[in-house]
């Protein structure tokens, strides 16, 4: 169980770890239980995949996310919106983490 506050409020999340594919760079992960879980939502499904960059200096992080919503409940795009927002801050929370921490694992 991981305890959030950064940037949803004090609550609570039940993460599984799906998917660590380390030749890959691909982490997967389902939060399916707590306090970010909406009464509209089931679960969601987070997925980080680290892809080489182009020019050879470091890499991209692609991130999706999957929303499994109770019934049909359509999500807004205020929702959405939102959602990519927190989502990004946090992706920039790691990376920036991992910039000054090179030697990290």
């Amino acid at each position: 169980m991981i305890i959030y506050g950064l940037w949803i409020g004090l609550g609570y999340v039940n993460q599984k770890v799906d998917v660590v594919d380390e030749e890959n760079y691909v982490y997967h992960y389902t939060v399916d239980e707590g306090s970010v879980l909406s009464d509209l939502l089931e679960k969601v499904c987070y997925e980080y995949k680290l892809v080489a960059s182009l020019d050879g200096g470091g890499c991209i992080i692609k991130s999706t996310v999957k929303y499994y919503t109770k019934d049909d409940t359509q999500l807004s795009e205020e929702f959405l919106k939102d959602n990519k927002e927190k989502s990004a801050a946090f992706t920039k929370a790691v990376v920036d983490y991992l910039l000054a921490n090179p030697n990290y694992n």
